[in-house]
Parts: C-alpha cells; sequence; structure tokens
C-alpha cells in the first residue's frame, strides 16, 4: 500500500495532533501543509514525525493551497506514491479505512477518488454539530464529488493540475468536476472514514459557514459559466429563487396587496418537505424537521455569500477574503 497523507491545517491544537497520529503510522510519508498557525502546531507536527510546508503568508491562504503544496512536498519525498489520502487537521481517520480505501482504488482502475462516512465527533455537543453530522450523511455508490477527506489517485491529481489555489472554498467538488470531465469516477464507500469535530456552538458560526458555501456556488458556476456542473447549477439558481427573488417579490408585494401576497411565503413549505423527506429514513422526526428548517434559513445565508462575491467580484475588482467560521482548538 504506497499511501502518502496531506494534511491541512490553521490554528488546530490538539485536533490536528489527534489526525496526525491516526495517520502516521500506517503512511508512507505525511506532510502538514500549516497555513499561519500561531499555537504551535508547526513545531508540535514535527515533533510527532510529520513533514511540514509552511505556506507563505504573502499570498491568500485557502485549503487548496494547502492541499496542492502537501501534494507537492508528498511527490518530492516519494515519487512512486500512488495513492493520496487527503484529510482535514480538524479530522481523526478511522481505523482500517486507508487499507480499504487504497484496495478499492488498486481493484477498480477508471476510479480517481473515493471517500466513504465523516461523522461528527460531538454531533450531541450543539444543534450546529448536530446539523453538521446530517450533511455528511450522504448516499454510497458513484457520485459527483468528495468532501475534504478522500483518498485520490495520484495520477488523477497531476492530470488536472490539483485544486484550484484561489478558491476560498468549494474546492473539493470543483477538483472533482474536473476529475469526472477527464473520465475518472469518484465513489463514497460504505465504511467509516473520519470523525470530525466542527466545533460549532454559536448560530453566527453555522451562519458564517453557510454563507461560505453560498459563496462557493457562485463563485464555482461563474468560472466555470461555459460548461457549468449542472447539480451546483441547480443549487445556486434555488439558493437565489428560496433565499432571495421569492421572499422579496412577497416582501414588496405586501403593500399594494394589502398584505395579501405575504402569503406566498407559504411556499417556503414546498423545500421544507423536500429536505424533510431526504433524510427522514435514517434520521429521527426532530432532526429532519430540524435539518429541513435549517435548509430553508439557510438559502438566506447561502444567498448572502453569493452577493458577497459578486460584490468583489463584480464591483471593487478584488478576492473575497478567507470566510472562517470555527476557533483555535485548544492548545
Amino acid at each position: 500500500m504506497n499511501v502518502g497523507i496531506v494534511v491541512i491545517g490553521r490554528n488546530e491544537g490538539e485536533r490536528l495532533l489527534r489526525c496526525l497520529r491516526s495517520v502516521l503510522p500506517s503512511a508512507h510519508v505525511a506532510v502538514y501543509a500549516d497555513s499561519g498557525s500561531s499555537d504551535g502546531s508547526v513545531a508540535r507536527a514535527r515533533a510527532l514525525g510529520a513533514d511540514v510546508v509552511e505556506l507563505d503568508a504573502s499570498t491568500p491562504f485557502t485549503a487548496a493551497r494547502g492541499r496542492n503544496a502537501g501534494f507537492e512536498r508528498l511527490i518530492q519525498a516519494n515519487a512512486a506514491v500512488e495513492f493520496v489520502q487527503v484529510v482535514d487537521g480538524d479530522c481523526e481517520v478511522q481505523a482500517g479505512w486507508l487499507e480499504a480505501a487504497s484496495a478499492f482504488l488498486a481493484a477498480h482502475a477508471d476510479v480517481a477518488v473515493v471517500c466513504g462516512r465523516r461523522r461528527e465527533r460531538f454531533p450531541e455537543a450543539s444543534v450546529w454539530n448536530q446539523l453538521a453530522d446530517v450533511e455528511w450523511d450522504t448516499p454510497v455508490g458513484e457520485t459527483t464529488s468528495c468532501g475534504g477527506d478522500a483518498m485520490i489517485r495520484a495520477s488523477a491529481w497531476l492530470r488536472v493540475g490539483g485544486y484550484d489555489p484561489t478558491l476560498i472554498a468549494g474546492e473539493d467538488p470543483e477538483f472533482c468536476w474536473r476529475i469526472r470531465g477527464q473520465g475518472g469516477r469518484i465513489v463514497r464507500l460504505d465504511r467509516e472514514m473520519t470523525l470530525h469535530d466542527a466545533a460549532l456552538e454559536r448560530v453566527g458560526q453555522w451562519w458564517r459557514r453557510q454563507a461560505r458555501s453560498g459563496h462557493a456556488y457562485a463563485e464555482t458556476v461563474w468560472r466555470h459559466r461555459g460548461a457549468p456542473d449542472p447539480q451546483r447549477r441547480r443549487r445556486f439558481a434555488s439558493l437565489v429563487f428560496w433565499g432571495g427573488l421569492w421572499p422579496a417579490t412577497c416582501l414588496a408585494l405586501a403593500w399594494p396587496t394589502s398584505a395579501a401576497s405575504l402569503l406566498g411565503l407559504l411556499a417556503w413549505a414546498w423545500p421544507l418537505r423536500q429536505a424533510y423527506r431526504d433524510v427522514r429514513p435514517r434520521w429521527s422526526a426532530r432532526v429532519a424537521a430540524l435539518w429541513a428548517a435549517a435548509c430553508v434559513v439557510g438559502k438566506i445565508a447561502e444567498l448572502q455569500g453569493a452577493l458577497t462575491f459578486a460584490a468583489n467580484h463584480g464591483l471593487r475588482r478584488r478576492a473575497t477574503a478567507l470566510i472562517e467560521y470555527k476557533g483555535p482548538g485548544a492548545s
């Protein structure tokens, strides 16, 4: 099993150490790419035996940039690496995953990316963590994209030129979109992959996370407007319609219709019903209802993120700063 590991992080504290300890015993070579941490992460990662890349602060930090830098160092250290497990520094890789994922890739030459089940470490800690746990519960089998944790065939990575380092969010679906364009398949296995520590304690954190998603939808749809990803284009259209256009129309017509137009807001029942039905077979009625409500309200936050992209790209002609929602991990 010639597997290399690329871990990325910024001020993850104990979360990073837990992550590195979960992969170092099994990896031929492990690289940690650090995005300007100030909590001693670099020194502690080196002490554990990881090869460390410190990203230059003169260029904006992004997760994509960290993964590319880690991959480059990985290939320099061992050009024979076949498979690369990327993992966020707030995740712990589960026992047996590296062996199972590499075996699957070795047996399926047309598969470029394989991922598994990511779970929240503390779903009971907050309603926002619970929502993240539901988000990770996606169908198994062939899919269109992975998240920040996945095992990638090194040759496929090289073929598409890696991640787009300028994207502040949504880099994983965009990367997978290009891989699929080259004929590579993405498969999600019915197997535990990682434990994730979202550390979402406040509604403001969840809102910023949703806004970041909206920014990602807007930016990737814009960049690939000539040949857009149909799934992301539909998601972008949904957040624009349900998060902005429809409620704005109902409110704008409230005065001339003597508030009758506000009844139109009941149409939100449609996306609520759809979101509820999507997860109800696997989750309790309470969690499914919570998820449905978050999906609808979250579209407003996503629209905010999309508008931020539009304002910065179209008016200010500048890139949006990294949208961070999580505090530093315990040191």
